[in-house]
């Protein structure tokens, strides 16, 4: 198995894991010094200790029926890979009738550690945000003008 087949696997398995509303995929993957940032977060979470206490409202929380990781891309330097994709989410209501959910983009740094990979930075944005849509790249910028 080639290292980007790894990486997408072991993102791939945390997703799954998220999904069924166990954070405890993506805590298997983290490494002790794990840094962390998402759209909900004020600032950056440091650590493994840290992540846990950030993830414990959402388990068994969150459901997720499936997914698609799209335009995965990975690239290696030695002991390093980052790791970027595309992810739309996906749910089902009472009668079954499955909707699209969530939509991020996901950048996520891993290290090789005693040959085993662990993330050590994951950063996590709303795709196209419903907020920022009809906005110019020259408005994004502007303050209360």
């Amino acid at each position: 198995m080639t290292t980007t087949d790894q990486i997408v696997q072991l993102e791939r398995g945390a997703l799954d894991w998220w999904g069924q509303g166990d954070p405890g995929g993506f805590l298997d993957v983290y490494g002790p010094d794990i840094t962390y940032f998402d759209p909900v977060t004020a600032a950056r979470i440091d650590g493994h200790d840290a992540m846990e206490d950030y993830y414990r409202p959402f388990t068994g929380k969150i459901y997720i029926s499936r997914y698609e990781m799209l335009n995965p891309q990975v690239v290696v330097d030695g002991n390093m890979a980052l790791l970027t994709y595309n992810l739309v989410n996906y749910s089902q209501d009472a009668a079954d009738v499955e909707s699209v959910g969530s939509r991020w983009n996901s950048t996520t740094v891993y290290r090789r550690v005693d040959g085993a990979w662990k993330s050590i930075h994951s950063h996590w944005s709303f795709t196209r945000h419903a907020a920022f849509q009809n906005m110019s790249a020259d408005a994004s910028e502007r303050q209360g003008e």
